[in-house]
């Protein structure tokens, strides 16, 4: 899809990946809309990006059925339907699952896995009457494999990633122009994942932030950051007996220890 002169809408974008992807779309000339729930960080965004095209904020809880839909009225109001829409907003909360509280799990399972379905059912109907669009979910590659101290956020995107896929092939079914893109991430250094050790690097910003962008332009299906990422769980969990690949996963790779000295981002 061609971003120039699209309506974008980016949830959690005054902050880590979704403030970079803003300044992104802005350089392609797109109109930019952010739904974020802090506004300082709104307000420095739109400071930081004004000269570089149209940008507009909405403080919003994503976690909020009812804000989301008053705010996805407002944004009709005022600035239109939009073009594309990046489910970009998540949280996580590094504990064993049994440490959790209940708040914890539903607010985990509220943004991460709810919100981006509640949203797009705002905005999907005015894309079918147009038969054009372009949903965009921010997953993880925590929701293709098993992890430690993270079982509440893996289980909110192993959600996210079957609903997006889903959906795709509900548009392909109904022969409808709305594109899918479905994105799997591995850890993102932007603070969210302070504390992490990984033996597999650690994305980047800037350049996940591209690779996504890029993603939407080739209108791709589902992809992997690092590429190699998706065809390394699939294909060795097909091969591979469970306790051999807790082993490689674990032992070889270091993946389910990548989580014991997790802090997350300072608030």
């Amino acid at each position: 899809m061609q971003i120039k002169d699209k309506t974008v809408l980016i949830t959690g974008g005054a902050s880590g990946i979704g403030k970079i992807m803003t300044r992104l779309l802005l350089e392609r000339k797109a109109k930019v809309i952010i739904w974020d729930i802090n506004q300082k960080g709104i307000d420095t965004t739109i400071f930081d990006y004004k000269n570089l095209g149209e940008i507009f904020g909405y403080v919003i809880d994503v976690s909020n059925p009812k804000e989301i839909k008053e705010t996805a009225k407002k944004v009709k109001q005022e600035i239109g339907s939009i073009d594309i829409l990046i489910n970009n907003a998540g949280i996580i909360i590094g504990k064993y699952f049994h440490e959790h509280t209940t708040s914890e799990i539903t607010k985990t399972m509220d943004i991460n896995a709810n919100a981006p379905m509640l949203i797009t059912k705002e905005f999907l109907k005015d894309m079918l009457t147009k038969n054009t669009g372009h949903i965009c979910n921010i997953a993880s590659s925590g929701g293709l494999i098993s992890n430690p101290k993270m079982s509440v956020y893996v289980a909110s995107k192993w959600a996210l990633i079957g609903w997006s896929d889903s959906l795709r092939l509900e548009m392909k079914l109904l022969k409808k122009n709305i594109n899918i893109t479905t994105i799997m991430p591995y850890y993102i250094n932007t603070g969210m994942f302070d504390g992490v050790n990984s033996k597999i690097p650690i994305l980047k910003p800037e350049a996940a932030s591209l690779t996504i962008i890029k993603a939407i332009e080739k209108n791709k299906k589902m992809i992997t950051i690092p590429g190699y990422m998706y065809r390394f769980v699939k294909i060795g969990q097909a091969m591979m007996s469970i306790n051999f690949f807790d082993w490689f996963a674990g032992s070889v790779l270091g993946i389910y220890k990548t989580m014991e000295e997790f802090t997350g981002r300072k608030k």
